[in-house]
């Protein structure tokens, strides 16, 4: 089984914490629909031998595009790829493209997931973050799209200066009284030459706490596992049988498909990425080019990978599949390594599988990065 992920590269407007590849002009969106559907039609046979198992609507911001622009993109890849019978089809959505008339359409298409931004039900988190909706839109949303959908995801940011813990617990439960059934939660991070970093270092926005993170993250859980969520990956929390297939293929290693800009895609001994500029994406396109650079990944990279990706989820690092793929080097360097983790109490070995501990969860990456072999 695989993944098939679209970045559709457009938002109302920049978030000012955000780094992913995004326009706020829209004037190209019909050259990308139909460079998109493309690029599928260009790379139907790199999932040879392999049933796309998910779509994934990805951005920027999906819901920008109409519900027929995206019913075209769905049948692009109904043509092109063998798909499951019925393959989890998620849409990135933010409130404020969720009209009534919206939810009802998108119901009626084969959109079977909404995964929604709200980031936070404070209007005061809204805006210093710079989202294009507002609290009562966040809200108003989810009445609606819960009498519509059943499997719906929805994003909420932790760390937000002058977000206190009070009000962190108030989100949480707001998102549990709609009934939602997976959340997944990030730490607001200072990403490199977003306007976030540019306005903390004029002081007209507090820096970000890195132990106030740490405390709403462990909030985060407390509440959550009350709830009978299972933290079944670092950033995402499911009620049983509601886990993201698609994000869930990426940390098992499976092969996945990127279509647009900046797309990454992976098929086990090769990672790809397509070029973060829309009209030269487009360009490319119309000369049947694929706008992409490749890495083959060594068996190190593999390993490292396999490491990171495991230690972020409930599944681990098995210490057998170590063995067998990478071979005994891989293996004495592993158990070696994690010794003072362990002493630690940050990881542990639970039948031949590494992971990290509840005090470790939040400082997975890092662990993991350590743990890496440098070629």
């Amino acid at each position: 089984m695989g993944a098939l992920y679209i970045h559709i590269p457009f938002c109302k407007q920049a978030c000012f914490y955000c780094d992913f590849h995004f326009s706020t002009s829209l004037k190209k969106k019909e050259d990308m629909i139909a460079s998109l559907m493309k690029e599928i039609a260009l790379r139907k046979n790199e999932l040879e031998n392999t049933i796309v198992e998910t779509i994934y609507f990805g951005g920027g911001t999906p819901s920008v595009l109409t519900t027929a622009e995206i019913q075209f993109l769905i049948n692009a890849v109904y043509s092109n790829f063998e798909v499951v019978k019925n393959p989890e089809i998620t849409l990135e959505a933010n409130p404020d493209d969720l009209s009534e008339e919206k939810i009802i359409a998108l119901s009626k298409s084969p959109i079977n997931r909404l995964s929604i931004g709200i980031q936070s039900f404070f209007e005061k988190d809204l805006k210093l973050m710079n989202r294009a909706h507002n609290a009562n839109e966040a809200k108003k949303c989810l009445e609606i799209a819960t009498q519509y959908f059943t499997n719906i995801s929805l994003d909420l940011i932790y760390g937000i200066p002058d977000c206190t813990n009070l009000e962190w617990r108030k989100n949480i439960q707001t998102a549990l009284d709609f009934g939602i059934a997976h959340i997944s939660s990030y730490a607001l991070t200072v990403e490199p030459k977003t306007a976030l970093e540019s306005l903390i270092a004029k002081g007209k926005i507090k820096n970000v706490n890195e132990e106030k993170a740490q405390e709403q993250f462990y909030i985060l859980l407390e509440e959550l596992e009350k709830a009978n969520f299972i933290h079944y990956e670092l950033s995402n929390f499911g009620k049983a049988g509601f886990f993201s297939k698609n994000n869930s293929s990426y940390w098992l290693g499976k092969p996945y498909l990127g279509i647009g800009p900046s797309a990454h895609s992976f098929n086990g001994k090769q990672r790809s990425w397509n070029v973060r500029n829309n009209a030269i994406y487009i360009k490319e396109i119309a000369q049947n080019k694929l706008p992409l650079e490749v890495e083959n990944l060594s068996e190190t990279d593999r390993y490292n990978e396999y490491v990171m990706t495991g230690l972020r989820t409930i599944w681990g690092v098995s210490l057998e599949k170590i063995s067998v793929d990478f071979g005994e080097k891989y293996i004495h360097y592993l158990k070696k390594i994690t010794k003072k983790y362990i002493n630690q109490e940050l990881l542990f070995i639970e039948n031949n599988i590494l992971k990290t501990t509840v005090k470790g969860k939040f400082l997975a990456d890092g662990i993991a990065a350590d743990l890496f072999m440098l070629e």
